[in-house]
């Protein structure tokens, strides 16, 4: 009777080829997922309280709002007034020990002038309407400028510097933005956010427009 040939002694070598395609297979996938976080979108979560109503913010990633980040449309066009945007923290920042990315409404462009008149906030002397996403009770004052530089950035009228952008949180109570430590250099901006996707029952767009038109 002819003996069985057990599988470690035969001469025929096990096809491997499915494990190296696998390999290969998920070195790609990492390559492509590092690529569109770096070049093109990327999820964050809101940590703080100083956008809302728009987004809510807490501690616990879980409680909080989660967006996607788009990155590539800067590339093309410039930001606008409205656009809630992501940015690397600003030099004065950085001077107070800040390391983590901030979220706020652009406000101010370029070349604009910017001020501050009872409560409200004036562009080129003509006040805007915010009531699409601040309470009807919200003012826009520098009170809240407890930290940081004093006299706060704009405690007077200033003029934006090219480049730069002037930004502010929805909940102007509790928000610590460039009416204290002042603008946002455009090479700072990593994005705008164009996307909820967490809790499920608020997923969708984060409209920008038409939320600020100026008063007549």
């Amino acid at each position: 009777m002819q003996n069985q040939v057990s599988d470690h002694n035969s001469s025929q070598k096990p096809d491997n080829s499915w494990i190296a395609e696998l390999g290969r297979t998920i070195v790609l996938s990492i390559v492509l997922a590092l690529g569109i976080r770096t070049f093109v979108a990327e999820a964050r979560w809101i940590p703080s309280g100083s956008m809302e109503p728009t987004l809510h913010g807490s501690p616990n990633q879980w409680e909080a709002d989660k967006i996607i980040v788009d990155k590539l449309s800067y590339k093309f066009s410039h930001p606008q007034r409205g656009d809630i945007v992501v940015f690397s923290p600003t030099k004065e920042l950085q001077q107070e020990q800040y390391q983590d990315a901030f979220i706020k409404r652009i406000v101010g462009l370029p070349g604009e002038k910017i001020e501050i008149r009872n409560g409200k906030v004036y562009i080129n002397n003509q006040p805007l309407l915010e009531n699409k996403y601040l309470a009807p009770s919200q003012r826009t004052v520098t009170d809240v400028c407890t930290s940081g530089p004093q006299p706060p950035f704009l405690s007077k009228p200033v003029t934006i510097p090219p480049d730069s952008y002037l930004v502010l949180g929805d909940n102007r109570g509790s928000s610590y933005d460039s009416r204290c430590w002042g603008v946002v250099p455009r090479e700072n901006i990593i994005g705008r956010a164009i996307l909820r996707f967490w809790p499920l029952n608020h997923i969708g767009g984060i409209d920008k427009s038409p939320l600020y038109t100026q008063e007549n």
